[in-house]
């Protein structure tokens, strides 16, 4: 498994292993969801003015956002194995997640937990969105959002 991480930003100090915590999420979403270990993702940290960019160009919104999902994978609804199957040679590539750790220290100030509790749910989410689940109606939602708390808690990171 190929995950790189890039910490852009410099507006918020990250006093903590990052990129183990962050490596850590993303192989335990993959060995949950069954992704084959010649797979690839790139995690991006980056403030909330480059995510405000991404987040304008691609969905039409200018305010930045606390994560951001590019997958590199169409699901074929009626044959969903396809979704992991990879017709080239070397890694299955999942995508790219951006994250603003500005907005995810607002949010973890906000909601009274950690930033490693808040950067961890952030690449939780953005990881089920890389394979396709999404929170556009209420079932949807109630399934990611059950998968994201038994990902960390089964991690052992708490609110």
């Amino acid at each position: 498994m190929e995950i790189t991480v890039n910490n852009v930003q410099q507006k918020v100090e990250l006093s903590f292993d990052y990129e183990e915590l962050i490596k850590k999420c993303v192989e335990e979403v993959c060995r949950r969801e069954k992704v084959p270990d010649n797979c690839k993702v790139g995690i991006t940290l980056m403030d909330d003015e480059g995510i405000r960019l991404l987040n304008r160009d691609f969905r039409g919104i200018d305010d930045p956002t606390d994560v951001l999902s590019f997958s590199a994978m169409e699901r074929v609804e009626e044959e969903p194995e396809i979704f992991y199957q990879n017709d080239d040679e070397g890694p299955l590539v999942l995508g790219d997640i951006v994250i603003s750790v500005e907005t995810a220290a607002r949010q973890a100030e906000e909601y009274g937990h950690t930033m490693e509790r808040e950067l961890s749910f952030l690449v939780v989410h953005g990881m089920l969105h890389l394979l396709g689940y999404d929170h556009e109606d209420e079932i949807s939602e109630q399934k990611m959002f059950s998968l994201q708390r038994d990902i960390l808690n089964h991690l052992g990171i708490l609110r």
